[in-house]
């Protein structure tokens, strides 16, 4: 039998990561396909050292999590009475470093969480991991309410001038764009109430939750909506793009498109009304 030898590896993904913008001290939020990136030499952790070489000891990377269905999910509507009682009865609580990542994510979320020295924040649904200098501050004290809007990991990497690296990812599922959509000033954006068993004081409890609904968009945007808006943000000139390993890929100010998205969201909003 003959295998196929993994030709990419961590210096080879630091040096495409440079050429496409990349510094050290950078913070960047990264959603990649590693299937999109070709055979890596180390599997995922290579692509997620040769991110981490890229932006340095004064850098740091970000990643989302969320978690896997029902932590975050009783309340809306995708169970049966019957099953969300079974679920309320033994679902285990959530363990910011011990529960999976959301597998709808790919695979990167899952092996970034069991980095070393990753840090994870506490929101359940809206779970972000973090590794590096700015790791500790992105994380921290992300409130169990509105998990993507002011206060959570997206705000601050704004705040810190962040950066957005799509790594052969899919254009519309650019999770920022959903803080963009939460400070965005739209009347009605719709809301979900779910309930999320957390420990307090050594007791699973479920607590209940409020956060705009992310899973059906808050207003009724068009198809691939924030696609859209990203590739618009990139054919402005605003982002910078070439390859990391075999993936097209996409390095974005994280600030700029948030302030760029803001406006076409209220717009398309108010024509919607």
């Amino acid at each position: 039998m003959n295998f196929v030898c993994p030709r990419m590896t961590r210096e080879m993904v630091a040096r495409d990561c440079a050429a496409l913008g990349v510094v050290p001290g950078d913070t960047v939020m990264v959603h990649a396909s590693l299937r999109a990136v070709g055979p890596l030499l180390g599997g995922p952790d290579a692509l997620i050292d040769g991110i981490l070489a890229a932006v340095g000891e004064a850098g740091t990377m970000l990643v989302y999590l969320g978690c896997p269905s029902p932590y975050d999910d009783l309340g809306r509507g995708l169970y049966s009475p019957e099953d969300e009682r079974f679920i309320e009865e033994h679902c285990p609580p959530f363990d910011p470093y011990l529960t999976r990542a959301n597998r709808e994510f790919g695979v990167l979320p899952e092996f970034f969480r069991g980095h070393p020295r990753v840090r994870c924040s506490a929101n359940a649904g809206m779970r972000m991991a973090a590794v590096g200098a700015r790791a500790d501050f992105l994380t921290r004290d992300h409130g169990p309410n509105y998990g993507l809007g002011e206060g959570s990991p997206l705000a601050r990497l704004c705040e810190i001038g962040g950066k957005v690296l799509l790594v052969g990812s899919d254009l519309d599922q650019v999770t920022l764009l959903h803080y963009a959509e939460a400070v965005a000033p739209i009347e009605g954006k719709r809301l979900a109430h779910v309930r999320v068993p957390v420990l307090q004081d050594g007791v699973r409890t479920w607590i209940e939750v409020e956060e705009f609904d992310t899973n059906n968009n808050v207003c009724d945007w068009p198809d691939r909506f924030f696609g859209t808006i990203v590739e618009r943000f990139i054919a402005a000139g605003l982002a910078r793009s070439g390859a990391i390993g075999a993936a097209e890929s996409h390095l974005l100010p994280a600030r700029a498109l948030v302030e760029f998205a803001v406006p076409i969201m209220t717009a398309t909003a108010a024509q919607l009304a």
